[in-house]
């Protein structure tokens, strides 16, 4: 509820003064009924009921203008609709899932650790459509551009090691999102490449990629997600000795990943452990932002007859009972 007219509400001010006014007048002047000596039980009666009951009038007016005065400020019920049209971004992440991912470099490793920083990432997300794609020897898209996020994080939950053979072919995941995007109608297109290591595999060279992606007006962010010293500890099961650790050497070709992604536009960015790798993601998602167009539709509704009425009726009642029932000398 608004008030269109607030300003009434200062006469509340004079309700109290008149209140103390009628109550000395009530206190100086006889009750006209009062004024005739019965001695019978009847007059007693009469005598009582009408002394108390000839308060009731001025309580009746007080309620009157309280209520006149919250009429005279106009309540209202405003009834706001807001039509959003939201211009989203179509976007894919994608992850390297080459063997090297398991580095426990990040906590727990590499792997485990992109993809909850990743499910982070979709849930802020919510007006863009995205989609995933995996990569290691071979891409593979998992979701393309959607905006059911939570297949795309079910997708995240249960995506695994080994699903392609090893190797890292970034340039083919990049490729493989450029293909699912080259259609979409958004107005911002978008690729997040993750990998922790050099291009090694596959038919299409990195560089050509982000070419392809630049040709086709997509932006393009790369992060490069390893430690910044020089190896970093790789588990291996053994079945006779169990859990063991080797080191193994961090190569994320830097210079390749930022010209990749400068040549679209977009930047490159280290995380070298967890606490960097979700500021990377929060630092795009503070770049890559929807544009919403609001329409704010008002309907209001005037509620003072609500009150308005309620009040005349009580005042013209309490006038009545003061020239009939609790009838005064004055």
């Amino acid at each position: 509820m608004i008030w269109e007219n607030p300003e009434w509400f200062f006469l509340f001010v004079a309700l109290p003064i008149i209140a103390f006014i009628q109550w000395w007048f009530l206190k100086s002047k006889r009750i006209s009924a009062m004024l005739f000596s019965r001695s019978d039980a009847l007059g007693e009666m009469q005598k009582g009921w009408k002394s108390y009951g000839f308060y009731s009038v001025p309580l009746f007016q007080w309620i009157a203008f309280s209520l006149i005065i919250v009429a005279l400020a106009r309540p209202q019920l405003e009834n706001v609709t807001i039509e959003k049209q939201v211009e989203g971004i179509d976007m894919i992440v994608v992850i390297d899932i080459s063997s090297s991912m398991l580095a426990e470099d990040m906590q727990p490793n590499r792997f485990i650790a992109v993809r909850e920083v990743a499910k982070d990432f979709v849930d802020r997300r919510v007006n863009d459509r995205i989609g995933l794609v995996v990569f290691a020897r071979e891409s593979i898209t998992l979701v393309p551009p959607t905006l059911d996020h939570r297949l795309v994080r079910q997708q995240l939950e249960q995506m695994d090691m080994g699903i392609v053979r090893d190797g890292t072919a970034i340039g083919m995941g990049v490729a493989t999102a450029a293909n699912r995007l080259r259609d979409s109608d958004a107005a911002s297109r978008v690729i997040v490449l993750l990998t922790d290591g050099e291009n090694n595999a596959g038919e299409i060279d990195p560089i050509t990629s982000a070419d392809i992606a630049q040709a086709l007006g997509i932006r393009l962010y790369t992060i490069g997600a390893s430690t910044g010293a020089e190896t970093a500890p790789y588990p291996v099961d053994d079945p006779i000795f169990g859990r063991r650790y080797y080191n193994i050497r961090v190569a994320i070709d830097e210079p390749m990943l930022t010209e990749m992604a400068e040549r679209t536009g977009g930047r490159y960015f280290r995380a070298r452990d967890n606490r960097e790798l979700e500021e990377v993601y929060r630092e795009i998602d503070r770049m890559e932002t929807s544009q919403i167009d609001e329409i704010i539709y008002r309907d209001r509704v005037d509620l003072y007859p609500r009150f308005l009425f309620p009040g005349i009726a009580l005042l013209f009642l309490s006038l009545i009972l003061n020239k009939t029932i609790f009838r005064t000398e004055f």
